[in-house]
């Protein structure tokens, strides 16, 4: 009985598709007389949907009858706006809306509160919506390449967030909130218009990565020097003269690093004052050496 049923429906879907108003091209053919839940691909953690490419510049009005989905990728299309109907996906774990034109999220988006991940990078967006904290799972997040300038303060309740990059936008501060964000282990803050780090970055006592190259920040705080777990610090093309005496003291960092990808310090095209350039070439022991007699001296 039930499998005549799901044949019926099938029937039905299909005759609808077909006699229904024309579909966009795009998405004529990527149906192309199938029920949408053919669509979907079962994994073994996740229902996931992709839609990488397909040159949309609107969402299908069936993506949000199909609730099951888990993980959907609607990356590197033209999309415009993500409608409200986004918040009927209740069950999403990973979202990609990156590589649209999108301008703003939906304040539905804090409707999916199973989420763990979402990027919305290389967009055009100004700002985000205050709903995301309500994504209190949220574990991933990035939203490099737009123009956002801050951060709503409620997203001091995003405490499960462990990675977080804000870089190529348009903070000239680290937004205040972040600083509650004691689970963090990445933070990308890089090319962006920032002058100086705060003192609270002490807080974010799990903190690993820390990148805030292509900035204009002159100086390091001493708090910084008190995050014992940091293993990648890159501070290349600041305007940064001295560096703090007591950066010794961040004993993870295994090296002076070249390689963008590499952990340890870097610390290239910065106009350190003599003698630092001399020490830095010597590597990190003789430069943690110089800033340790330099304390003991003074």
């Amino acid at each position: 009985m039930g499998t005549e049923h799901s044949k019926n429906e099938e029937r039905r879907s299909m005759v609808f598709l077909r006699k229904g108003p024309k579909l966009p091209a795009w998405e004529d053919a990527l149906l192309a007389g199938k029920e949408p839940k053919s669509l979907l691909k079962r994994g073994l953690r996740y229902v996931s949907l992709s839609l990488i490419m397909k040159g949309m510049s609107t969402t299908p009005d069936f993506l949000w009858g199909l609730h099951e989905v888990q993980k959907l990728n609607l990356s590197r299309n033209q999309l415009v706006v993500i409608p409200p109907s986004l918040g009927k996906l209740d069950r999403l774990v990973v979202l990609n809306l990156g590589g649209n034109c999108l301008k703003c999220l939906p304040k539905e988006i804090g409707l999916l509160r199973n989420l763990k991940v979402l990027f919305v990078n290389m967009n055009c967006l100004k700002e985000v919506p205050a709903e995301l904290s309500l994504c209190r799972k949220l574990e991933v997040l990035s939203l490099s390449h737009n123009c956002i300038s801050q951060l709503p303060l409620s997203f001091t309740d995003l405490t499960s967030l462990r990675k977080l990059n804000l870089s190529n936008n348009r903070f000239m501060q680290i937004p205040l909130c972040i600083f509650a964000l004691r689970s963090l282990d990445f933070l990308h803050l890089g090319s962006n218009k920032l002058e100086n780090i705060a003192e609270s970055i002490q807080y974010l006592v799990n903190l690993q990565i820390f990148i805030v190259e292509n900035n204009n920040i002159r100086s390091l705080p001493r708090s910084l020097c008190y995050i014992s777990t940091l293993e990648l610090l890159n501070v290349d093309y600041n305007a940064i003269q001295s560096l703090p005496e007591d950066l010794y003291l961040l004993r993870r960092l295994r090296r002076i690093a070249w390689n963008p990808m590499d952990k340890g310090l870097h610390i290239a095209h910065n106009p350190l004052s003599r003698p630092l350039p001399e020490v830095v070439e010597g590597g990190l022991d003789t430069l943690f050496n110089y800033l340790r007699d330099k304390k003991e001296h003074n």
